[in-house]
């Protein structure tokens, strides 16, 4: 079926004026202004109350945070003790029930924002949750969203000079016998993959050196990305100097991590030759601006990274340090700390859009998704601009990050409605605020 997305208030596109054919899922055309598409289509959709922006990619998050937002033993701290906070509540009360529900969650509550493919760094396996990445595939496919599952991963616990407890830590081969089923079972590296698998120990604070190498060469074999965090805080780089007697960019060196393979949560505190090494190499940033604001981490130096190479990609991060899955407000808040970093004339709304969708796609290592262009799979998000907050705007892209827009009205996955009229189609929200705020409660039990 050919279906023509047809003369939107505006689009993110070049030479889309008049909107763009889709055919199996897959845009098969741009109509320019003036134009009509070159050969018949079998229906139309009427987008003249929308902007239309490429289906936004969060390309680092923590689902299972969504049970802990704005707790009260966690807030108001920096990322040492506000982890030291919360992962003895995390080892008790997350179980395959909890963590299904969170993952339900957090997928729908980006969705509803626009976004279409989400990356989760889950690496917290207390006994029972084995099965997290499947549990994870089944919820996406549920929910309707692309995935890269991030078999993540702690096998450095407290005993051993980590930061986890030891109940929420897995054994190397443990980790790694999974890492290879997982793979086996899920990372399809075809065009308009709905799941793929990226190997990820947590941080240089909860894993090993051994688990790093490990996982370089398992990616490396299976053709699959590597992602950890790095260069979030003081407290990492103090911790690798007095652990390993090197700064974290050279730990992920001597890893065999820095690699066009790999793409790191936050990169906030590289030195001027860092960023040279990480762009030589091609090393992808997530760039988390919302948490890295909560948690008072620092700023990401997202213009000299692009510049020196590296793409740069946007993330919510956990929803315990955000505390929210809003993809679409995490474009505003880029915007506007990247604006403080640098000056309002060198940041534009453009970059926020290309942070959250063509750098986000390039981290996670796709090239059918994350532009509006003939070839790329049809992943849209559509807002409209009804609510009072956007009258008087004048450039309706720029409106919808300065104004602040945060709920997509319509979102296509592959030239399918997972969205319309602001409500996912497979998921009944009221029913899982319920279930999940009920889940939840058991997280503030030992209050």
């Amino acid at each position: 079926m050919r279906l023509w997305i047809k003369d939107p208030i505006a689009i993110l596109s070049e030479g889309a004026e008049r909107g763009i054919v889709i055919e199996d899922g897959v845009i098969a055309e741009l109509v320019a202004r003036g134009r009509t598409p070159m050969l018949p289509v079998d229906g139309t959709f009427d987008a003249g109350r929308h902007v239309i922006v490429p289906g936004l990619v969060n390309t680092h998050h923590h689902f299972y945070q969504t049970l802990t937002r704005a707790h009260p033993e966690a807030i108001n701290k920096e990322l040492f003790p506000w982890l030291q906070a919360l992962y003895p509540i995390w080892a008790r009360a997350v179980t395959p029930e909890t963590f299904r529900l969170a993952t339900r969650l957090a997928l729908t509550e980006l969705m509803m924002s626009g976004c279409t493919t989400a990356a989760d760094h889950h690496y917290l396996y207390p006994g029972g949750l084995e099965a997290a990445m499947d549990i994870q595939a089944e919820e996406a496919e549920r929910v309707g969203l692309r995935m890269t599952l991030t078999r993540g991963s702690m096998n450095l616990s407290q005993k051993d000079g980590g930061l986890p407890p030891d109940s929420v830590v897995q054994d190397t081969d443990t980790i790694l016998a999974d890492c290879e089923r997982v793979l086996a079972k899920y990372h399809d590296r075809s065009k308009g993959a709905k799941l793929q698998v990226a190997l990820s120990p947590c941080s240089p604070f909860s894993v090993t050196r051994e688990l790093m190498r490990e996982s370089a060469v398992l990616a490396e074999r299976h053709d699959c990305r590597l992602h950890t965090h790095l260069g979030e805080t003081h407290d990492e780089n103090a911790y690798c100097e007095a652990k390993f007697n090197c700064r974290p960019v050279d730990y992920l060196e001597d890893c065999g991590w820095l690699t066009s393979r790999t793409w790191l949560a936050h990169g906030i505190h590289f030195n001027d030759d860092e960023v040279r090494r990480l762009g030589h190499a091609c090393v992808g940033v997530c760039h988390c601006p919302t948490s890295n604001m909560v948690l008072a981490s620092g700023q990401c130096r997202t213009k000299e990274l692009e510049a020196a190479g590296s793409p740069v990609g946007l993330g919510v991060d956990g929803s315990a340090s955000n505390d929210n899955s809003n993809l679409m407000e995490g474009l505003r808040h880029a915007l506007m700390i990247n604006r403080l970093t640098y000056d309002a004339a060198s940041v534009t709304h453009l970059d926020a859009y290309r942070w959250a969708t063509e750098g986000s796609a390039r981290c996670l290592g796709r090239d059918d998704i994350g532009a509006i262009a003939i070839g790329k799979m049809a992943d849209l998000a559509f807002y409209s601009l009804d609510e009072l907050r956007f009258s008087g705007a004048g450039d309706p892209l720029a409106a919808l990050i300065l104004c602040g827009a945060h709920r997509a009205d319509r979102v296509m996955v592959g030239g399918t409605w997972t969205v319309t009229d602001g409500e996912p189609v497979t998921i009944d929200t009221a029913r899982l605020r319920h279930e999940h705020g009920e889940a939840a409660r058991r997280f503030l039990e030992s209050l």
